[in-house]
């Protein structure tokens, strides 16, 4: 008699969802090596029980058959399986090839978002790109948010100290180009957006979103005002204006601190409300409603994401929302937009002042762009990929990114990947970009690894901690042992180098800074006690432990009792909630003045460019022609679901089922005028690019506005992702053109693109 096998025993884990910016707590039950059912964790503190769509496929995306497991490599023109042996001997001879033949310069290095909700790429990144020797640096911030880096840099010292929205206790919300409902949040982390956009009401707070498209957050607010794409900047500076022009400007206690309010008030003081609403559509009562509503509420918060930062005047839209903020005292302020106070960081109460912070240190080749936090647009890469000479980009090496189908000008970039003479792709799905790749490594599924939501945290709006040990034993390499053998073998020191040198370095390092760093609050101590103390943990483990305790409530290595450790936070796998943000200014600024830099040269010089377009759109708006062609045609904008996250969640089934969400959406009115039919199939045109797609009307839509969600565009050949072939969508960035950006900081113009619209017969 034969005993049937006993069935796996069911456990319980607690992590983070990493996949979007939200960082909802999960319960993942798993049996044997088999996730098989995923929730939300009612007891974490912070995203308490909340989860979307996505969360719930955490299991899904571990165990997709289309995930990569082991290398492949090029031969004879298919990618292949190979061992990671293999993998490492094509990665480090291709290079080497290339560097002989063209020198360091010839290396592209693009970095993908995914990345920062990974641990090792926080701590292996920099030296990674050190050891390229390249200057070439692409991610996905000039697509997304460069705008703030820019303006948190200039105006305060520090680009990546970006103000959150303290949604939890403002009395006056203003939102724009934002659709926290869908995206559940970005550069803004509070799980469970729509609880807290429902409990604003009860307590009086209100909630007001502009947008071309009344969204899912706009259908939740207490008002949704339309507004051209583009058009936002002068919308802001009218809300300014009016703040100048009746005496609301309060700066508070930070007006010790604040300088260059007179510069601001002569850029907006013909901007008035009146002058401005036939450009952006807003009429002038309302604006200055809004502007007295902003300072005279107990506290106000002005937000602004996506749709004010990937247009023209991005950096200018964003430069005068934090305008807003600081001439109506909602800057650092309980209710108002605060910088965050991480657990995983240092809070220091220094003078005000520093090393302040600068860009344009080199420029990209061809264009003349210059470099930005390090990075070179991405508007750039395929020029530097296909024009001749010295420099030319000729190896690529992409990290969880898919530029062919986020960055612009899509089939450009499409044939410049294909012309490459060496490309290493780190990647768990061969998709538009890595099928042209010659080696592909995978990394490890976030199931494998330590999780710690080290970046999204510090833009959260409470000081939240969580820590969890890996789900699953790895498949191959740890995701350490990957950047760092890549990291040696960009220096020269072969396929057989040991990631565990650098691991060494790193930590060793990192631990001698601290102890030598007399302002440390470990400064002093005996590096070799610090180092003993972090044994036991993988390197990444080492290394994370290491900012939890010098952190502003770590334990200190022991002189602090009761303090942030990764053992203390084993001891509460739900997390850690202490607090709400609080105030960190002036301490915080580190411009070389010590003070809030309002009006900084660099944003003076661009704002010509911005009163230039506002007097072109004034003379259009007064011809009796009504303007050129570009200005009567309709205006393309982007748009995201709930169930998808840029182009790399198109492959979990339950995500992309039911009916197309990759539709046009498009005015009735606007449909009427151009024959375009409900259901049926439109050309949409751009200067770059041309996609069919399935027309959908929406009263949603403002009139003169279409729309398109990117990310899309899953039919093209080499790809192996085999339910986002089942449903490809349309690439919305075939039509994005890359020779528009915002020249302030090199970001990609998303939004706000001319087209035409025409129908296509049956």
């Amino acid at each position: 008699m034969t005993t049937a096998p006993r069935a796996a025993k069911t456990r319980t884990v607690h992590r983070t969802c990493n996949l979007c910016e939200a960082t909802c707590g999960v319960r993942i039950d798993v049996e044997g090596d088999r996730v098989v059912r995923v929730r939300g964790d009612d007891e974490d503190p912070f995203s308490q029980g909340y989860i979307c769509p996505k969360g719930s496929t955490l299991g899904a995306l571990h165990h997709d058959p289309d995930r990569l497991r082991r290398p492949l490599v090029r031969r004879n023109g298919r990618l292949e399986e190979a061992s990671w042996e293999e993998a490492w001997r094509a990665v480090d001879a291709g290079f080497a090839r290339v560097f002989e033949a063209h020198g360091r310069s010839a290396l592209a290095i693009l970095v993908g978002n995914p990345v920062t909700h990974h641990l090792a790429p926080s701590f292996y990144l920099r030296p990674l790109i050190f050891s390229s020797g390249t200057r070439s640096l692409f991610t996905a911030s000039t697509v997304d948010q460069m705008p703030q880096h820019v303006v948190s840099g200039l105006l305060w010292g520090d680009p990546s100290a970006f103000p959150i929205p303290d949604i939890d206790r403002t009395d006056h919300l203003l939102m724009l180009g934002a659709n926290p409902i869908a995206s559940n949040g970005s550069l803004f982390t509070a799980p469970n957006l729509p609880a807290r956009i429902k409990a604003m009401r009860p307590r009086g707070a209100r909630l007001v979103v502009v947008d071309p498209r009344r969204t899912e957050t706009a259908e939740r607010a207490d008002e949704h005002f339309f507004i051209r794409p583009g058009t936002d900047v002068f919308w802001l500076a009218a809300l300014l204006n009016v703040l100048f022009a009746e005496g609301l400007v309060d700066l508070g206690r930070l007006e010790p601190w604040v300088e260059g309010v007179d510069e601001i008030r002569a850029l907006v003081a013909d901007l008035t409300p009146e002058r401005v609403a036939p450009i952006c559509g807003i009429d002038a009562a309302t604006t200055r409603r809004e502007a007295r509503a902003l300072a005279r509420a107990a506290a106000a918060a002005v937000y602004g994401r996506l749709g004010v930062h990937t247009v023209e005047f991005g950096t200018a839209s964003a430069w005068l929302i934090a305008c807003l903020n600081v001439l109506t005292d909602n800057f650092d302020r309980p209710g108002g937009v605060m910088t965050t106070s991480p657990v995983a960081s240092r809070i220091d109460d220094r003078e005000p002042g520093g090393r302040g912070w600068r860009m344009g240190r080199w420029k990209s080749r061809v264009s003349g762009r210059p470099e930005v936090n390090g990075e070179l647009p991405a508007a750039c890469l395929a020029e530097e990929m296909e024009t001749e000479g010295e420099g030319r980009l000729r190896a690529a090496l992409t990290i969880a990114t898919n530029p062919v189908r986020s960055y612009p000008n899509s089939d450009r970039l499409d044939r410049a990947f294909a012309d490459l003479e060496f490309h290493v792709a780190v990647d768990c799905y061969v998709n538009e970009t890595t099928r042209h790749a010659d080696v592909i490594l995978p990394p490890p599924s976030a199931l494998e690894e330590e999780n710690y939501e080290l970046t999204f945290l510090s833009n959260a709006v409470r000081s939240f901690a969580k820590y969890a040990p890996p789900v699953f034993e790895r498949e191959g390499p740890a995701d350490e042992d990957l950047y760092a053998k890549l990291a040696l073998v960009l220096r020269g020191e072969g396929p057989e180098a040991d990631p565990v040198t650098l691991h060494e370095t790193l930590v060793r390092e990192a631990v001698e800074s601290l102890v030598g760093d007399p302002s440390s609050p470990i400064g002093g101590r005996d590096a070799k006690e610090i180092l003993a103390a972090l044994e036991g943990h993988s390197p990444v483990g080492k290394l994370l432990d290491l900012r939890l305790r010098t952190g502003w409530q770590g334990d200190l290595f022991g002189d602090k009792e009761g303090g942030i450790s990764i053992a203390k936070l084993a001891e509460h796998p739900h997390g850690v909630d202490l607090g709400p943000m609080v105030e960190r200014f002036p301490a915080r600024l580190r411009t070389r003045s010590g003070r809030l830099e309002l009006a900084p040269p660099e944003l003076l010089a661009d704002w010509k460019r911005v009163r230039a377009a506002f007097d072109q759109a004034v003379a259009a708006a007064t011809a009796e022609n009504g303007g050129s062609v570009e200005e009567r045609s309709l205006r393309l904008i982007g748009r995201r679901h709930v169930r998808s996250n840029n182009s790399w969640m198109h492959n979990i089934e339950p995500l992309v089922s039911g009916r197309s969400r990759c539709t046009l959406l498009v005015h009735p009115e606007d449909a009427a005028g151009r024959g375009l039919v409900n259901g049926a199939t439109c050309e949409v045109r751009s200067r770059v690019g041309r996609v069919r797609a399935e027309v959908e009307t929406s009263e949603a839509m403002m009139p003169g506005v279409v729309s398109l969600p990117h990310g899309w565009g899953h039919d093209v050949e080499g790809m192996r992702m085999r339910v986002a072939k089942g449903h490809p969508g349309v690439p919305s960035n075939v039509l994005t053109d890359d020779a528009r950006m915002d020249l302030a900081s090199g970001n990609a113009v998303l939004n706000g693109i001319p087209v035409e619209v025409v129908p296509v017969a049956s």
